[in-house]
C-alpha cells in the first residue's frame, strides 16, 4: 500500500475495506495482498495501467459477477480493474465471503 499512489491506491485501499470482514487473513504474497481461509482464497493486486481482483476458485463465482474472467491454475478468475471502473463493494465483499466459504467446504484450492 504505501508504495502506490493516485488512483491505483484508491481502489486498492476501497477493496481492501470491502473484504476484510470475510473472515480471511491478509498476507502479502508475491508482491500483493493475498487473502487466506484453508488455502488462498482471493488476492488484491496492483499494477501499472489495472488492478487485479482475483480468486482462486473464481470459475465458480461467474454466475455472481459477469466481469469475473476465467484462467490461470486452480480455477482462477479475475476481475481487471482501472481508474475508471464503478466499483461495487458490496458485490466485492460478497465474492470474498464466498471465497472463503468454498475453501472451507472444500479445503485448499492449492492442494488438489
Amino acid at each position: 500500500m504505501a508504495s502506490l499512489t493516485g488512483w491505483q491506491r484508491d481502489r486498492v485501499a476501497a477493496l481492501r475495506d470491502a473484504v476484510r470482514a470475510a473472515g480471511a487473513e491478509e498476507v502479502i504474497k508475491w508482491g500483493h495482498l493475498v487473502y487466506l481461509s484453508d488455502g488462498p482464497a482471493f488476492l488484491i493486486r496492483a499494477e501499472d495501467h489495472r488492478g487485479i481482483l482475483g480468486f482462486w476458485r473464481g470459475q465458480r463465482l461467474l454466475t455472481a459477477d459477469p466481469r469475473l474472467m476465467p484462467g490461470g491454475k486452480y480455477e482462477m478468475a479475475r476481475i481487471d480493474i482501472d481508474q475508471d471502473m464503478k466499483l461495487d463493494l458490496e458485490l466485492v465483499a460478497r465474492l470474498a465471503r464466498e471465497a472463503v466459504a468454498l475453501n472451507r467446504s472444500l479445503g485448499n484450492p492449492t492442494k488438489l
